[in-house]
């Protein structure tokens, strides 16, 4: 009976623990069409000059075939990014590849975990559309390791390999940027003084001074949450949960061999 009140009691508190979990694991909704207004309708030309656009909202920019256009986002630990860009050519064009590249904070190139990152239009074609999901953002990495940092983020696209006739020619260009939130799987055990974010050390050294000027900051995008919003994974219920059943497996061996009751006396001299 005992042991039945503890597997009650146990499977009650697992439940307890496990509810945060799920409920922080689940997709969260996107935002409505009319948060899109909020959304560059611009791109930027360069990495100083890349137009900030905030997740879940997607930008828009009118460009030139030929051009380089650049956006930034802000990625916190424990989100895989997918980055997802949609050309719309004009109605009569040659054969056209196009490509998009996604750089951290560092400006280090970061590679595709899956997703079609250069893709060929044939001739005539209305759009292409691309895709980039990065890995998985890490809270610390190792010096000489190119693991995705929390920071600014950016994303260059642009046409390669075009012919002369094609130059200059008129595109519509929609970049999004979505994210899905890992959990406790991904987390390590260690963080960054502050997100690569440009400009964030002058802005320190100031802060250090007393100045209260915050224009040093280049980007000044971040997650809602703010930075390092993430400190707070499913590991830590997984490590409950852990903890809980290593108890109750004691609490049952003991039971096990600790007999239903006392031994029986046998009388002297029998």
């Amino acid at each position: 009976m005992r042991i039945t009140r503890a597997l009650s009691a146990s499977l009650l508190l697992l439940g307890l623990a496990a509810a945060p979990a799920v409920a922080d694991s689940s997709p969260t909704p996107t935002d409505s069409a009319s948060a899109d207004g909020d959304a560059p309708t611009q791109a930027g030309t360069s990495f100083r000059t890349a137009a900030e656009v905030e997740q879940g909202r997607t930008a828009t920019a009118s460009g030139s075939t030929g051009d380089y256009l650049y956006w930034s986002f802000p990625a916190d630990a424990g989100q895989r990014p997918t980055v997802k860009a949609t050309v719309k050519l004009p109605e009569t064009h040659a054969s056209q590849t196009w490509q998009i590249d996604v750089y951290d904070g560092l400006r280090r190139r970061q590679s595709c975990q899956y997703g079609a990152q250069t893709r060929t239009a044939a001739a005539g074609a209305a759009s292409v559309e691309l895709a980039c999901t990065l890995r998985t953002v890490r809270a610390w990495s190792e010096a000489w390791a190119n693991d995705p940092l929390p920071g600014t983020y950016y994303v260059r696209l642009t046409a390669v390999g075009l012919t002369t006739a094609d130059l200059g020619l008129p595109v519509g260009t929609e970049v999004r940027i979505d994210s899905k939130d890992i959990g406790g799987s991904a987390a390590v055990d260690g963080s960054l003084a502050e997100p690569l974010v440009p400009g964030i050390a002058v802005k320190s050294e100031a802060d250090d001074e007393g100045s209260k000027d915050s224009s040093a900051v280049l980007s000044a995008i971040e997650p809602e949450d703010g930075w390092s919003s993430g400190w707070w994974s499913d590991r830590w219920v997984w490590t409950a949960i852990g903890g809980v059943l290593a108890a109750l497996a004691g609490v049952g061996g003991y039971a096990l061999t600790r007999g239903s009751g006392r031994p029986s006396r046998v009388p002297p001299g029998a």
